[in-house]
């Protein structure tokens, strides 16, 4: 009689070189077990579109090479994102998340203005090529959204109308944004060397440059210059 045990050790599955082989070969069929996380989510598609965008500029967020990068087909992406102007609005959504509009609404207008700005100009600092390809879609992410809510209330508080708030963010975020993409050159554009008989102010103006940091000569005392120009003059004009 044979015992259980013998039966067992009949069945058992042998491997030899790879293969399996036994009296229980021909019904074996291989357990897959499911990630603890999805391959996909929308949160990795935007996270790894930003860092395409940082190496190769708007070319790299198109839904095929996110999919190259990722190591899917690109109809896998349509699984968690729409289309690639979800794809863009979500890479705007995680550097605009770095942005700090608390200051809005919990400072006075123009010490809020300086602390909202500066985060602004931190956020993006990181992240200088993303600026070209968000700028050629409409914002919709809720987070910026949100940050812009604060400075409006925060502008209609100090006598500004509804008509006037999206011109004065816009002033702001032009300038804020035209100042990282010039963190993002060389550190000094200027150079008159060789035509200092011509231009002897500009030129004793740039000679000054060789006192500063090196690594940041001009383009954060520019930011601070600009911006302290731009908060003198944040409230409306008052009607004399």
């Amino acid at each position: 009689m044979v015992s259980l045990d013998q039966t067992l050790r009949a069945r058992r599955l042998r491997w030899a070189d790879g293969v399996c082989v036994g009296s229980a070969a021909e019904t074996w069929r291989p357990v897959i077990a499911r990630p603890k996380q999805p391959l996909l989510s929308r949160e990795l598609i935007a996270a790894t579109a930003l860092e395409l965008v940082d190496r190769h500029g708007a070319e790299g967020a198109s839904i095929r090479k996110v999919a190259a990068r990722l190591g899917v087909n690109p109809t896998s992406l349509y699984h968690h994102v729409p289309d690639l102007a979800a794809v863009v609005e979500d890479v705007r959504a995680l550097v605009s998340a770095a942005i700090d509009s608390e200051p809005l609404r919990t400072l006075a207008w123009e010490d809020g203005l300086r602390a909202w700005a500066r985060s602004y100009r931190s956020a993006f600092a990181g992240h200088p090529r993303a600026i070209p390809l968000l700028m050629t879609h409409r914002v919709s992410a809720p987070v910026l959204l949100a940050q812009y809510e604060d400075f409006a209330v925060a502008a209609e508080a100090v006598g500004w109308s509804s008509r006037d708030v999206l011109p004065l963010l816009t002033a702001f975020e032009s300038f804020i944004l035209g100042s990282v993409l010039d963190m993002s050159g060389p550190v000094v554009v200027f150079d008159p060397t060789g035509q200092e008989d011509v231009v002897p102010r500009f030129a004793a103006a740039f000679a000054t440059v060789a006192g500063e940091d090196p690594a940041d000569p001009v383009a954060t005392r520019a930011f601070e210059l600009g911006l302290e120009m731009l908060v003198c003059s944040a409230r409306p004009p008052q009607d004399t």
